[in-house]
């Protein structure tokens, strides 16, 4: 995905820097006779250093607030004592976490490039170079947004899980689920890993070809709708299995807020440290496997390293 704005001008002469072309710039500062920024107010130098990561914080926690926003309504409110008749059925989560990764792309776009995945921030690194300096920020700002977003819908759903628990405070792996990714009993470790690397291999191939300049991208600002597409398609045909985390924020930044809130450790230590390979590890890999297919079969930009001289 496009990435941000890479430096202010120093004159008034001065075209601003983008790294690409997508991101409008930021509103123009006044500037002195001798060519010195004249910021508007004291926040605003402090806000340009935090506002990437910032907003990879904010897509990230919208992404969550919808995302396991719906999966609680959906298996709490089958419960007749939570909800009166169930309030959605596995299409609706399908939906639901398409449209938080559309407006979770949406609100950080135009600021961050919308990652809002670690898998995307290190394969862009990796293959097109995003600068590395950036990663840890973005990384960090995706998975507070986790943590956070996660923690709002608890809040939100507070007794609704006490009473499909069974009681106040009870909480253990049963409503776990609403909040990060558990696989099948069924599925072997190999099965969860390969399930999970290829959903997100997928993800990072039609991220690529959308924002392919010399491919067939969507007009400006409907980036988002594609995304909305895809998240859709993924978790209609390829969630069931292991959850779709294809995010290592999404499901690490929940699964930190389900172990702080009182779900403890059985969230990190079910099936051989799952947590681990399966969700996070597997999109990294599965992420740098679609970013490598792209550029070295399809990509003609001069932004690849498979491409340079």
């Amino acid at each position: 995905m496009p990435s941000s704005i890479e430096s202010m001008p120093s004159s008034p002469n001065d075209k601003r820097k983008f790294e690409h072309d997508e991101l409008p710039p930021s509103p123009p500062m006044a500037v002195t006779p001798t060519g010195r920024l004249v910021h508007p107010n004291w926040w605003w130098k402090y806000r340009q250093t935090i506002r990437e990561i910032a907003a990879e914080f904010t897509g990230v926690m919208m992404l969550i607030i919808f995302g396991t926003g719906v999966v609680a309504q959906v298996v709490l409110s089958a419960d007749p004592n939570v909800a009166p008749t169930p309030k959605g059925e596995y299409l609706s989560i399908s939906f639901g976490w398409a449209v938080g990764t559309g407006i979770g792309v949406w609100v950080c776009l135009g600021i961050s490039g919308g990652h809002i995945n670690p898998a995307v921030t290190l394969a862009l690194a990796v293959w097109r170079g995003f600068p590395w300096r950036k990663v840890p920020g973005y990384i960090f700002g995706q998975l507070m947004g986790g943590v956070v977003g996660a923690a709002i819908v608890y809040a939100d759903y507070f007794h609704a899980i006490d009473i499909f628990e069974g009681g106040r405070g009870i909480r253990t792996l049963k409503t776990a689920s609403l909040f990060s990714t558990y696989a099948l009993d069924y599925m072997t470790n190999v099965s969860c890993f390969f399930s999970e690397f290829m959903a997100t291999a997928v993800l990072i191939i039609v991220v690529l070809a959308t924002t392919d300049k010399h491919n067939a991208p969507p007009p400006p600002g409907l980036l988002p709708l594609v995304l909305f597409i895809l998240i859709l398609g993924i978790g209609a045909c390829l969630g069931m299995e292991t959850g779709y985390a294809i995010n290592p924020a999404r499901d690490l930044g929940p699964r930190l807020l389900t172990a702080m809130v009182g779900y403890g450790a059985p969230v990190f230590t079910f099936r051989n440290q799952y947590w681990l390979w399966c969700p996070v590890i597997a999109p990294i890999l599965g992420g740098q496997a679609g970013a490598m297919f792209y550029d070295v079969l399809l990509f003609n930009g001069r932004e690849s390293i498979v491409n340079k001289p």
